[in-house]
Formats: structure tokens, C-alpha cells, sequence
């Protein structure tokens, strides 16, 4: 019995520190607002637990003349209000930069991990978006997406609001959600992203064009002719968000990331 009890708990704790890898990606396209700076705004993305405590951050961009205007991150990520260009703010991993210029389609992705770089348990977790694009509280939101990190795909669309649209969200256990470049295959894809669902696709030799979610579902396929070079592959019957183009050459597969930005 007392066997039998160990091997149970041994099994219960094995399952509650699970630590699935993984990749989680987010994309979204800022809705423009008008303001005195007319296209500037700063913004921030970080990962946090279901109950609020930081994992990582993912993106910051602020200036000087805009330190204080990220004042939720700042503090989240271990510094103050006031200023979320100091140092003690945790940007371990993280895209930094200046003040953004436009309001755009943005994407971003994260591999499971902390600030350290050890992959977090699973379960649940957020991750949120601080945007500020004038002085003041009126010109400033703060929006978390909830998400469940795993051993299943969680992929969702959010519905939009009046800052951001054309939100798409997924967490994939694996390397669902990873772009992976064949050494061996030349491949240009354009426009990226596409306003309308349809990308020219070239390369050098291939057998095979096709394209999947970010579930992992294939939405789009298509037999490369003999000496066709390029294939136009129509999407313009999905929704807006992120989607993998893939190119086979019969030895091997190139997989890259695209953006459908109706």
C-alpha cells in the first residue's frame, strides 16, 4: 500500500510540474488615434501568471521624452511608474526600442521560458499589451490574453475593441508555431503581411506549396509544376492573423511565418 501511495504521488507531482515547450504568438494592428504626436506611441508586451506575477518581457519601445509612459509595465517588471527606461526594469530576452512611429500590424511570440530562460510549469498565463499614444489616462490602454500553456493547442481569436484588431492568439506545444528555414531551399514570400490574403511565393525548386494555421491545420495546398518557380497562394478566405507557409522540395520542408492584415 505504502508503494502503491508514492508511485501515485510520484505521478501527481510529475503532472502538476509539467513543463511543456512550446511557442506562443500574438499578433494584432493597432488602431490609429489622433494626437499632437500623430503617429508615435510606445508599447510594451510582457508575459505574467493567471494571478498577475511577471514572467517576461517580450517587447518594449519608449524614448527618453516617454519614460513615464509605460507606467504598468515599469512596475511589473520590477521598476517604477515613473520611468520604464531604468535598468531595474526586467528586459532579460526582450525586443527593446524607440518610440514606435506608426500604428501597425504587430506580432509577437514566446517560447515558454522566464526571464531566466528556464521553461515555466504549465497552466495558465497571460499575456498583456500596455499601449500609449499621448499624455494624459485618456490615451493609454492596458489589454491581457488569457492563455493556457500545455500539452494541447490553445489558438484563439479574440474579438476586437477600440485599440487594437485583427487579433489572433495561439499557444502550440512543440514546434507548431516555429518558422524553420531549409539550408538547401531559396524562398521569398511578398507582400508580408498581406492586406488581402494573397502571397507570391518563389523559390528556387519545390514539389509542393501549401500553408497551415496556427493550429497546426492545413488550409492551403497546391503541386508545384515542373520548372514553375513561383506559386500565388490565395488565402483571402481566412480571417486575419498569423499563418505558415511551407515549401517542399522532397527533401525537405522551409517553413515561414506570415500575416494575413485585412
Amino acid at each position: 500500500m505504502k508503494s502503491l501511495f508514492l508511485s501515485i504521488s510520484f505521478l501527481v507531482c510529475t503532472v502538476l510540474s509539467a513543463q511543456n515547450t512550446g511557442t506562443l504568438t500574438l499578433s494584432f494592428t493597432q488602431t490609429p488615434h489622433t494626437s499632437y504626436q500623430g503617429t508615435k506611441n510606445v508599447m510594451a508586451v510582457w508575459i505574467e501568471s493567471s494571478t498577475g506575477t511577471f514572467v517576461k518581457t517580450r517587447a518594449r519601445n519608449a524614448g527618453g521624452g516617454t519614460s513615464d509612459h509605460l507606467p504598468v509595465w515599469a512596475v511589473k517588471s520590477g521598476g517604477s511608474a515613473g520611468n520604464c527606461l531604468t535598468t531595474s526594469c526586467n528586459t532579460l530576452g526582450a525586443i527593446t526600442g524607440a518610440t514606435l512611429n506608426n500604428f501597425s500590424a504587430r506580432n509577437f511570440s514566446w517560447d515558454g521560458t522566464d526571464a531566466s530562460g528556464n521553461v515555466v510549469a504549465d497552466g495558465t498565463y497571460k499575456i498583456t499589451v500596455e499601449s500609449t499614444w499621448n499624455h494624459g489616462s485618456a490615451a493609454t490602454t492596458t489589454r491581457s490574453y488569457t492563455f493556457v500553456k500545455g500539452t494541447a493547442a490553445d489558438v484563439q481569436t479574440p474579438a476586437a475593441d477600440a485599440n487594437f484588431t485583427g487579433i489572433s492568439l495561439a499557444w502550440n506545444p512543440g514546434g507548431v508555431g516555429i518558422e524553420e528555414k531549409s539550408s538547401d531551399m531559396i524562398v521569398s514570400i511578398q507582400p508580408n503581411p498581406s492586406l488581402n490574403g494573397v502571397f507570391n511565393v518563389e523559390f528556387n525548386y519545390a514539389i509542393r506549396v501549401s500553408a497551415m494555421n496556427l493550429a497546426g491545420e492545413e488550409v492551403y495546398t497546391e503541386d508545384v509544376q515542373m520548372n514553375e518557380v513561383a506559386k500565388t497562394v490565395d488565402l483571402s478566405n481566412l480571417t486575419s492573423g498569423v499563418y505558415f507557409i511551407c515549401v517542399t522540395n522532397g527533401k525537405s520542408v522551409s517553413k515561414h511565418k506570415v500575416v494575413i492584415n485585412k
